[in-house]
């Protein structure tokens, strides 16, 4: 994604229109209508973003699974927008989002429990399907149909997938017990993260942390934004002392490696593909990949740290608590 943006964060439209305050006038009035409207108008979708998806996570699991399952098959379709036509590619758009969506919902059906594994058998039906179907399709280059097609299922679906594991309180058959902490807390990290480097970086950035990829970001900036995750790992620390410290420590450093390269990677996928945004459906933010690039591998790493019995049964603590 484009600058030191990772997910729209209320803070960075402050600052930016603070900064746009300060130097309003060197430029022409009509420039300056301009930026402010672009100014109100990404402020506006970020604010309506983060409360959107904070009030899906919170309020209910049934929320989190409509809200995130929606988001999962919004991804794919836009990532399958991106490719259907690259290298002659012939993407099936809609099955291929639907299926990515089921996948999401299926496992929030597994990890809590409410079935077993058959639930996926329908996927993996899906899966035989989009290869055996290249047979028929007579398509020009079927290779990169299947290739771009079981990518994005494992690059989209798979890692939103891996939330339900992340929010799933482990054995407790046949009903729900759904805890919004660890999640909470990636998005926190990530938006934290997002802000402290943006700043750090506007102010003192200079040594270029990935330059052929994305030149703006910055090795200042990288740091400046762990040291805010760190401390707001404390934070978090504080709030829900079930979990340890160090667990938190250790969980938000990892969210900031992962999501960093999950920026770089969706960075390096439109470059190759020659665009700018990959998307629009967000007003001034991009597309579903530009705003959730750092979670999708953040989350998977993020589950490989959670995945404790120690850390699954202080988690077990903080939900009984409140």
């Amino acid at each position: 994604m484009s600058g030191l943006f990772v997910l729209p964060h209320p803070i960075l439209f402050i600052f930016r229109f603070i900064l746009y305050l300060c130097t309003k006038n060197k430029s022409t009035n009509e420039q300056n209508d301009t930026v402010l409207k672009n100014l109100i108008k990404r402020a506006l979708t970020g604010i309506i973003f983060v409360a959107v998806l904070v009030g899906a996570i919170c309020y209910h699991p049934i929320s989190f699974l409509i809200v995130f399952g929606l988001i999962t098959g919004l991804t794919l379709w836009e990532f399958y927008g991106l490719v259907k036509h690259y290298e002659e590619a012939s993407i099936k758009r809609t099955i291929s989002s639907l299926g990515g969506a089921y996948l999401f919902a299926a496992t929030f059906a597994y990890t809590n429990q409410l079935t077993d594994g058959i639930i996926f058998l329908p996927y993996l039906l899906f899966l035989i399907y989009i290869l055996v179907a290249e047979l028929y399709y007579k398509a020009p280059n079927p290779i990169n149909n299947w290739a771009f097609t079981i990518f994005a299922q494992v690059y989209c679906a798979g890692t939103f997938s891996m939330l339900n594991f992340i929010a799933t309180i482990p054995d407790t058959p046949g009903q729900i017990v759904y805890s919004p902490l660890f999640i909470m807390a990636i998005f926190i990290f990530i938006w934290l993260n997002d802000t402290g480097a943006y700043l750090v970086g506007s102010m003192i950035g200079k040594r270029r942390l990935f330059e052929r990829i994305s030149p703006k970001k910055s090795w200042e900036g990288f740091f400046g934004g762990l040291a805010v995750a760190l401390g707001a790992s404390q934070v978090l620390a504080w709030y829900a002392p079930e979990v340890s410290w160090y667990n938190w420590l250790g969980l938000s450093a990892t969210v900031v490696l992962f999501g960093t390269w999950g920026d770089l990677i969706e960075s390096l996928l439109k470059r190759t593909l020659g665009v700018k945004d990959s998307g629009n459906v967000l007003p001034g933010h991009g597309g579903m990949l530009d705003r959730f690039d750092s979670l999708m591998l953040a989350a998977p790493a993020g589950n490989d740290i959670l995945f404790d019995e120690a850390l699954c049964e202080q988690g077990r603590n903080f939900n009984n608590k409140i």
